[in-house]
């Protein structure tokens, strides 16, 4: 019984101490640090995995389509084949990137399935905090592989997420003549 007692008391002061004390620590940060610099993720360099340029989505040519894929998923291969055919529709008037947001999949793999299907636009692996980013703008199905998420970014920089799901050469193409 005694050894409950002194274990509450010795709780309670250790608290007390606690916050007494928690106010008397300095800020460890010196006032002249420059602060974390944060990129957006549009200004990300990138490498396209199939030529070794190195690229900004923000410096390419708009409007953009972005479509966050994983080599494993059926339904961005799927999507990809629409981007393809809008590729066959509309010319180059539209830039497309295909980024590879898997954080278990490498440039190997993503080479590999480029060149596999026949595939000759922009492909690149998103580096961590580039997908941290694009998960803190459009929420986590950015990077959810099977429901085929696309970005469109405009002319003006403007960018949004376009609806869940596999998207036809059509309708990406009316997405980006109407949303633009």
């Amino acid at each position: 019984m005694q050894f409950k007692k002194n274990t509450g008391l010795v709780s309670v002061l250790l608290i007390l101490f606690v916050v007494i004390f928690s106010g008397c620590v300095e800020d460890e940060t010196p006032e002249d640090s420059d602060p974390v610099e944060t990129v957006d993720w549009r200004d990300v360099e990138l490498t396209d995995v199939r030529t070794g340029e190195v690229f900004k989505i923000s410096d390419l040519e708009k409007p953009v389509l972005v479509e966050s894929f994983a080599v494993w998923c059926p339904t961005c291969l799927q999507q990809q084949k629409q981007m393809q055919e809008l590729i066959e529709l509309e010319g180059e008037s539209i830039t497309h990137v295909s980024l590879d947001t898997d954080p278990n999949e490498d440039i190997d793999q993503v080479l590999d399935h480029a060149e596999r299907n026949g595939f000759e636009w922009y492909f690149a692996v998103a580096p961590t905090e580039m997908t941290e980013d694009l998960i803190d703008e459009f929420g986590v199905e950015v990077v959810n592989a099977p429901i085929a998420p696309v970005i469109l970014i405009c002319e003006d920089g403007e960018a949004r997420l376009l609806g869940r799901g596999l998207k036809s050469a059509e309708e990406l193409n009316t997405e980006v003549m109407e949303g633009c």
